[in-house]
């Protein structure tokens, strides 16, 4: 199924996110090279839109077209803002797609060529897995404008400390990929993004969504209670996976290939 969501923009050019769905696999590609995919209000409606997955889904790709991942939001969408009001809905609105892409059901991975610039790095900080390529850069440029970094920007800090995200924030600078140590799953040359993207989706979309929803709700609940609460919802969270027969099924046949290879329970 392809989906291409288009909207006009002030500039006259064409808002456009495309959603195809490949197996199991969602991958969603901003698609305005021209304008270096700098976001639109109406591009954060339908960036959320695309997280309403099916069933079948076990994962989805955030990627770009063109040389550059996004250049963040259009300064046009803060210009527009005339109100304290209007400001605030407009943030709630980023809010709202972050939390999409944080709570999704499934794995979310995004794939990350060239310069990745303020709403669009918290997206990728929203996002479970990074795999990008050595000409990637990031940063959070909003103080330069005027205005606090926010939302998932909060996230920067466990990435790469407390020490740095502090200057990447503060300084609104761009910052090479390998400033940024353990925030990438994997740097690799720009041709070879594709096949790792490939390779990393073949590790996590074999599991049972049932799995993969139970996981992605453990790791909310931890980033948001301490560590007792987060033990006790992790108790209810295994118990509730065994009301899923998929479960038992990948149990069991676990089980039968253990016996092929003459394992035996311990006694």
């Amino acid at each position: 199924m392809d989906l291409i969501i288009t909207r006009p923009v002030r500039a006259g050019q064409d808002v456009r996110v495309n959603v195809t769905d490949d197996g199991p696999v969602r991958r969603v590609t901003l698609d305005r090279p021209e304008a270096r995919n700098a976001l639109t209000a109406g591009d954060l409606r339908d960036l959320h839109a695309a997280f309403d997955l099916g069933a079948d889904t076990r994962a989805v790709v955030v990627d770009a077209a063109g040389p550059v991942f996004s250049a963040g939001m259009h300064v046009d969408e803060f210009l527009a803002l005339g109100s304290v009001a209007e400001a605030e809905a407009f943030l709630a609105r980023l809010r709202d797609l972050l939390r999409s892409v944080r709570t999704a059901p499934v794995p979310v991975l995004v794939a990350v060529d060239g310069p990745c610039i303020g709403a669009a790095f918290e997206l990728a900080l929203a996002a479970d897995l990074r795999v990008v390529t050595t000409r990637a850069s990031f940063g959070l440029p909003e103080v330069r404008l005027g205005i606090p970094s926010v939302v998932d920007a909060a996230l920067l800090q466990q990435h790469v400390g407390l020490a740095l995200a502090k200057e990447i924030v503060l300084t609104g600078d761009l910052y090479p990929v390998d400033r940024l140590g353990p925030l990438c799953n994997a740097v690799v040359e720009p041709g070879e993004l594709g096949d790792a993207v490939a390779a990393l989706l073949g590790k996590v979309t074999g599991h049972t969504r049932t799995v993969l929803a139970a996981q992605k709700r453990l790791f909310e609940t931890w980033q948001n209670t301490g560590l007792a609460e987060g033990a006790d919802r992790s108790v209810a969270e295994f118990a509730g996976v065994f009301a899923a027969e998929e479960t038992r099924e990948v149990l069991a046949a676990y089980r039968a290939r253990l016996g092929r290879r003459g394992d035996r329970r311990p006694d």
